[in-house]
């Protein structure tokens, strides 16, 4: 097929999530740097569709998945975040591996700078986990149970903003607002590869180097980035590339990262459950920190347990990742449900000689799919059992389920036997902190799976080893969180001003 050419750009951006997103406007100048330069010809690449022509049929007409060959619901304008319940943790632990690339000092400064831009477009000031008492009061508790508490401050969004905060970013990017840039977009197109030539040899950043923390130095400039190529064959030529794909977009990533033969570091797999409990059993957490984070040690196994995405007063909810069903949570501004829900997640670092953690979480979430036709939902007390749950049994229960169409089963012939130990001793422990949470009639549903893909050995600045190819966001395994994506996005964007 003849090379087509659809123009020259300072800088190309692939993906318009969070990382995506935040990158464009630190490009453009939202920041401190307003005002000093011309802004740089942006150009972001989304395989999904703009901010208001994202729909899921299953959520619009209250059918079974049409299985898009886009998720409507993870790909698109604002990424997977456009429709989670928007959780900004403002904690350097929570949400990333950023401190591996820069100092705690600098990524807390970050952090408050990311977060005053999303309070610019929208986000509420109002934040929880700011009464210090309230908060050594959990964190005491807790260690009486073998619980650490992971302090933090969250802002709380909800799934019915996150929608409105990311068309006033999407209308400021195009141009439209005080101070900004117009940015190119084309939605509905992938990238197919990325384009390299051979570094000249006189370049001033050939000899950049970078380290991560207990990693080897990341040398840049064997070869350097000059575009990418779409699958319909075009092809766009640019300075600079910013890889922020997402967790959508993360098997392509590792498939590139492949070839064009990088270093790389494993990420750990998280697989787990999502648990459905009433909403007052955990209201005295919620209220006080609305998304309480704990890390658990399992005694069987010493694995790391922890709670994830806590929506109070939430639904469950059901996402289709390339071929699979997971589970995920969100949680309303303005709509209440009568239960909260959190998922359960045990962390494995694979070692020699595994290489594919991300094939391994979605072969367990296959096999729940084989079995349940989707997702699969269980009694905790079902389990405890050693029995199937039916709907029956589910219907007589205290805690009605909010995802109407999982499918009652049995979770034992899906995850694990060390999975399934670690997920029951954690809920034990987090019982005595909050009495009915290990109740016969919790829910359990399954599997949620976190991929944190392979990601490529990177300078402090995100650079990969390939000369101005950044690689930032869920995507690249650098975050897992809104606030640490959209840092990310602004980091690379940063070093790029500077060579502009």
């Amino acid at each position: 097929m003849p090379k087509k050419e659809t123009g020259r750009y300072d800088v190309v951006i692939v993906g318009a999530g969070p990382a995506g997103i935040f990158a464009a406007l630190e490009l453009t100048g939202i920041g401190a740097r307003a005002g000093r330069m011309k802004a740089p010809k942006i150009l972001i690449v989304e395989k999904g569709r703009d901010i208001d022509s994202r729909n899921c049929p299953m959520k619009l007409h209250e059918i079974s998945c049409a299985a898009c060959s886009e998720c409507g619901l993870l790909s698109g304008w604002g990424g997977a975040g456009a429709f989670s319940d928007g959780k900004l943790n403002l904690s350097a632990e929570i949400g990333g591996y950023l401190k591996d690339y820069i100092p705690g000092p600098e990524l807390a400064g970050l952090i408050d700078y990311v977060d005053g831009i999303y309070i610019r477009f929208g986000a509420p000031r109002r934040y929880y986990g700011g009464d210090q008492a309230r908060m050594d009061d959990i964190a005491r508790e807790a260690a009486k149970s073998g619980l650490l508490f992971v302090r933090s401050k969250i802002r709380h969004i909800g799934t019915d903003r996150s929608k409105g905060l990311l068309r006033k970013m999407r209308r400021h990017l195009a141009g439209k607002g005080p101070l900004a840039g117009k940015v190119d977009v084309l939605f509905e197109s992938e990238v197919e590869r990325i384009l390299t030539a051979p570094a000249g040899a006189t370049k001033a950043d050939r000899s950049k180097t970078g380290r991560l923390i207990g990693q080897p130095e990341v040398r840049v400039g064997r070869d350097k980035a000059v575009g990418v190529r779409l699958k319909d064959g075009r092809e766009i030529s640019a300075r600079f590339v910013i890889l922020a794909p997402g967790r959508e977009g993360s098997k392509w990533l590792e498939q590139e990262v492949k070839r064009l033969k990088l270093s790389t570091v494993n990420n750990p797999v998280d697989i787990g459950v999502r648990v459905e409990v009433p909403a007052p059993v955990m209201e005295h957490l919620t209220e006080a920190t609305y998304e309480p984070k704990f890390i658990f040690y399992s005694k069987a196994f010493d694995d790391k347990v922890r709670t994830f995405c806590v929506n109070p007063y939430g639904e469950v909810v059901k996402e289709y990742l390339k071929g699979i069903w997971t589970v995920n949570g969100h949680s309303y501004a303005k709509m209440r449900t009568p239960n909260t829900n959190f998922a359960l997640l045990v962390s494995t670092i694979f070692t020699e000689p595994f290489h594919e953690p991300v094939s391994y979480g979605r072969h367990i979430a296959r096999l729940a799919n084989f079995l349940g036709q989707g997702v699969i939902v269980q009694r905790l007390g079902d389990l405890q059992c050693g029995r199937r749950s039916t709907a029956e049994r589910i219907g007589r229960g205290v805690c009605s389920p909010t995802l109407k169409d999982a499918t009652p089963g049995d979770l034992s012939f899906v995850i694990p036997y060390r999975y399934l130990s670690d997920i029951i001793e954690m809920l034990s422990a987090l019982d005595r902190l909050a009495p009915g949470v290990n109740s016969g009639h919790t829910l359990l549903y399954g599997v949620e799976v976190k991929f944190y893909s392979m990601k490529p050995r990177l300078t402090p600045s995100l650079e990969s080893e390939i000369e101005n190819l950044f690689a930032v966001g869920d995507g690249a395994g650098v975050s897992r969180g809104l606030v640490q994506s959209s840092a990310s996005g602004v980091i690379a964007a940063r070093e790029i001003l500077k060579r502009l």
